[in-house]
């Protein structure tokens, strides 16, 4: 479930960047380990991409996101997912307004599952989620928790993208028509991974410089990704 609203809400806004445009219906959410699932995705086809600059991240205006339940597990554990990543995001972020909507997912689910997603904007069109997935024997607040610890960790190092959807847009880097510039957070090894494939696959290549303050890997150290493409 959580890849398909990271998928809606995070990748598509920002892939159309690039003048990908695409449309996605999740029909049935499937849960572990039943799955059953359903997503239809129509593709647009376009002659080029656009090269992208995210170089600012600007400022965190807007919070928000969904805390679900399916199948037979109680709608309380939706509002202490909830209410635990709201109480660790303002440890934090003390001034926004944290909209996390508790659902109960009943005709679009199969199986039983629980998780939450919380997204993140910011005053220049940056996206930043933090997800979890509900596990038998932990409380539900511990995963409301995780989430949010994850959402913050990936606004602390002040890019422009989290550490998921850097490595979801170096194809996208490699086959746009020009230069792209992303500032990101620590490269992580699936971004490494990606850039060795792209390399490869494509007349791509990449360049990486870091701007590290405080010799602080977690909260200061950030890096540029520029691709330079010679169609």
């Amino acid at each position: 479930m959580l890849r398909g609203e990271q998928l809606l809400r995070v990748f598509k806004p920002m892939v159309e960047r690039f003048g990908v445009r695409f449309d996605c219906d999740i029909r049935m959410r499937g849960y572990y380990p039943k799955g059953g699932g359903e997503v239809m995705v129509t593709v647009n086809p376009v002659k080029e991409l656009q090269p992208v600059t995210l170089t600012e991240r600007g400022n965190i205006t807007k919070i928000h996101g969904r805390a679900f339940v399916a199948g037979v597990l109680p709608y309380k554990l939706a509002k202490d997912m909830s209410a635990a990543a709201v109480r660790t995001i303002r440890k934090e972020i003390k001034e926004l307004y944290i909209n996390i909507q508790p659902l109960q997912e009943k005709d679009k689910a199969y199986g039983n599952g629980n998780g939450i997603i919380i997204i993140a904007e910011s005053s220049t069109g940056c996206l930043f989620a933090g997800s979890a997935l509900g596990k038998k024997g932990v409380y539900a607040d511990k995963i409301g928790i995780e989430a949010a610890e994850m959402l913050l960790r990936n606004i602390r190092h002040n890019g422009c993208v989290d550490e998921f959807l850097q490595d979801q847009l170096i194809i996208f880097m490699a086959l746009a028509k020009g230069t792209s510039r992303i500032r990101t957070g620590a490269v992580t090894l699936h971004t490494q991974t990606a850039i060795h494939i792209a390399e490869r696959l494509t007349q791509f290549s990449v360049s990486v410089s870091s701007n590290n303050l405080n010799n602080d890997l977690n909260m200061l150290w950030c890096l540029y990704l520029t691709s330079m493409t010679n169609f």
